[in-house]
């Protein structure tokens, strides 16, 4: 009977504890160190530096079709499912007005799912000029940017992940990745004159 007594108490007792609900976690990610390698590739009218932990892969389609050059490539991430897919334009076969303009809509295109697109003017060590890109909220891209010499080359560059668009869990991987491309733009010089592009 006692036992019963005891059981009953610890049973109403337990009824009445506060209850706290964790928070809901993601997987812990273990980050590099950051440390680069040079793209230097001949025939190419740009070299920039990137990490080692990522690889460069010529973009042989582009929406299913073919690139306009053979200067478009990707920086892929295999370890983070990451790729910053990067094109290139000559100014002279495109008006520089409009690739601009294009940047920018291509960027303003992800207003639905931001929550804030912030566009910041840069001119690196090296001369070169552009616009980095923050996108905000669940956008299926967080960073963009482009780089010109507002004369010859025009070269944009986007960062996706191979999944669903998730600020929270995502967060902490793009400001990872977001110095990798700092990094890249501020290593980031074009060759001169612009070499003719290969068949």
């Amino acid at each position: 009977m006692r036992t019963l007594i005891c059981l009953l108490a610890l049973f109403l007792l337990s009824c009445n504890s506060d209850y706290t609900p964790k928070r809901r976690g993601y997987f812990k990610i273990d980050f590099p160190s950051h440390q680069y390698q040079t793209f230097d590739q001949p025939g190419f009218p740009y070299s920039f530096e990137y990490p080692v932990y990522a690889n460069v892969i010529k973009d042989s389609t582009y929406f299913d079709t073919v690139p306009e050059n053979p200067y478009w490539i990707n920086v892929d991430f295999p370890r983070f499912g990451a790729r910053i897919y990067v094109s290139y334009k000559e100014i002279g076969k495109n008006k520089f007005d409009k690739l601009r303009d294009d940047a920018f809509k291509m960027t303003f295109k992800h207003t639905y799912k931001a929550s804030s697109i912030d566009d910041s003017p840069f001119v690196t060590h090296n001369g070169v000029a552009g616009v980095f890109f923050k996108v905000g909220g669940n956008a299926a891209t967080a960073n963009q940017f482009y780089v010109t010499d507002t004369t010859h080359h025009f070269l944009r560059g986007a960062l996706y992940f191979d999944t669903t668009p998730n600020e929270d869990s995502l967060g902490i991987v793009n400001q990872f990745l977001e110095k990798d491309m700092d990094h890249l733009i501020n290593s980031f010089r074009w060759k001169n004159p612009t070499p003719k592009a290969s068949k």
